[in-house]
C-alpha cells in the first residue's frame, strides 16, 4: 500500500522532552500518599494528570522513532528495534519490582510496619512467593503504583503491526484504534491480574492514547491545523478546561458539590482512570491543541535554564520514571514514619526531584563520555 502518513520532521522537538519531564515529576509526586505537594500537579485541576500525558507521548515519540527505521530499513527493521524496546522496558519492570519487593520486605522487617504489606500489594508474596513472582513476570501481578511500565511494555510490543498500517492508512487506523476503545468499555475487556481483579490502566482503552500520538507525530497534526487554529479553539478549548476544574474540585470538596446537581457531580466522580473515561481523552486533547497552539517547536523559552531540568529529565525518561517510582515509595516512608508534616512533605518532594534530575544530568553525562571514548571507524584501504 502506499505510503499516506507523513513523514516525522528530522531533529529532537524538545517539547516532547519538556512535557515527559512534567509527567515523570507529576507522577513522582502524586504517588506520595497524603503530598500536600500534590496540589502542584495537573491531576487536582482537571480529569487527566501525568499517566495520560506520558502515554500520549510514548505514542509520539514511538511514531517519530521507528516510524523512520520501518520507512528507511523496512518493517522488519523497524518491528526488531520497537521490539528491542519493549525488551528493555520489560528488564527495567523486572528490576524495579524486585528493587521495591525488597525495600517494601526490609521496611516491614526492620519498622514492624506490617500494614505496608497489604497497602502495597505484596501480602501474597510471603503466602505465594513462587506464583507470586511467577505471575510479576508475566505482568499480571504488579504491586502499587508499578502498573505504567507494564502498560507501556504491552503498548511497544504490539506497536509493529499497528504502526506498519499506520503509515499507509493513519485515519483508518486511529478509526479502528477509536472503535476497539469504545468496545472495551462497552463490553468490560481487560486483562486479568493477580490474584485477583483486572489490569489498573485497561490496555485496551489506553492504547487509544498511544495510537492518538503516533498519529499525530505522522500527519495528524497537521491535518487538524485548521482546528488547532480555530477561533472557536480559543473559546471551546478553555470552557471545557474549566468545567473540568470544576467538576474536579467537587470531587474534593464536599460543600462546593453541593452546589451542583447530584447527577452532574456523580458523572464525573470518581473519574474512572482505569478504563480512560472519554472525558479524560478530551481533557488531554484540548491540552494539547492549546500546547501545540501557543507553544511552537521554536520558541525561544525552550531555551531557557529554568526549563532544562525538566528538557534532560525528559530525554532520560526511561530511567527517571523508574527511579522516581522507587523514590516515591522511600517517600511515603519517610513520611509515615519520621515525619508527615507540611515541611516534610515539601523536603521530601524537592529531595525527590532533586535526585532525579541529578541522574538525568549524569546520564547524559555519561552518553557523552561513552560517545567521546568510542574508537573511530577503519578506514578501508
Amino acid at each position: 500500500m502506499t505510503i499516506r502518513a507523513i513523514r516525522p520532521s528530522e531533529g529532537r522537538d524538545p517539547r516532547l522532552d519538556l512535557f515527559r519531564g512534567v509527567a515523570n515529576w507529576a507522577i513522582f509526586i502524586n504517588h506520595i500518599p497524603n503530598n500536600a505537594v500534590t496540589w502542584l500537579t495537573t491531576r487536582n485541576y482537571g480529569f487527566s494528570d501525568g499517566a495520560d500525558l506520558f502515554v500520549f507521548i510514548a505514542g509520539y515519540a514511538a511514531a517519530i522513532v521507528y516510524a523512520k527505521s520501518m520507512l528507511t530499513q523496512g518493517f522488519a527493521a523497524g518491528t526488531t528495534r520497537l521490539l528491542e524496546r519493549a525488551w528493555q522496558l520489560y528488564v527495567a519492570h523486572v528490576l524495579l519490582l524486585v528493587i521495591h519487593l525488597a525495600a517494601i520486605g526490609w521496611v516491614v522487617q526492620t519498622y514492624h510496619d506490617s500494614h505496608l504489606l497489604h497497602e502495597f500489594n505484596v501480602a501474597g508474596l510471603i503466602d505465594r512467593p513462587v506464583p507470586t513472582l511467577t505471575q510479576g513476570l508475566l505482568l499480571r501481578y504488579k504491586p502499587l503504583n508499578l502498573d505504567v511500565l507494564p502498560l507501556y511494555i504491552v503498548l511497544m510490543a504490539a506497536c509493529p503491526p499497528v504502526l506498519w498500517l499506520m503509515l499507509r492508512r493513519p485515519d483508518a487506523t486511529i478509526a479502528g484504534s477509536l472503535v476497539l476503545y469504545f468496545a472495551a468499555r462497552q463490553f468490560g475487556w481487560n486483562l486479568p491480574a493477580y490474584p485477583s481483579g483486572v489490569w489498573y490502566f485497561n490496555p485496551f482503552t489506553w492504547q487509544f492514547l498511544f495510537m492518538f500520538g503516533a498519529w499525530c507525530a505522522l500527519g495528524g497534526a497537521s491535518r487538524a491545523r485548521k482546528i488547532i487554529q480555530s477561533p472557536a479553539t480559543l473559546f471551546v478549548g478553555p470552557a471545557y478546561l474549566i468545567f473540568a476544574l470544576l467538576m474536579t474540585m467537587v470531587g474534593h470538596f464536599e460543600t462546593f458539590a453541593k452546589l451542583f446537581p447530584e447527577w452532574l457531580v456523580s458523572a464525573f466522580n470518581p473519574n474512572d482512570k482505569t478504563n480512560l473515561a472519554p472525558y479524560r481523552v478530551v481533557h488531554l486533547v484540548v491540552l494539547a491543541i492549546l500546547v501545540a497552539r501557543f507553544v511552537p517547536i521554536d520558541w525561544p523559552r525552550l531555551k531557557s535554564r529554568w526549563l532544562q531540568p525538566l528538557i534532560v529529565c525528559g530525554q532520560r525518561s526511561l530511567e527517571v520514571f523508574c527511579v522516581g517510582l522507587f523514590l516515591s515509595f522511600v517517600g511515603h516512608f519517610l513520611l509515615e514514619v519520621i515525619s508527615g508534616t507540611l515541611l516534610a512533605q515539601i523536603l521530601v518532594s524537592i529531595s525527590g526531584i532533586g535526585l532525579m534530575t541529578g541522574l538525568a544530568y549524569y546520564r547524559t553525562w555519561s552518553k557523552k563520555l561513552d560517545k567521546r571514548s568510542s574508537p573511530p571507524a577503519v578506514q578501508p584501504p
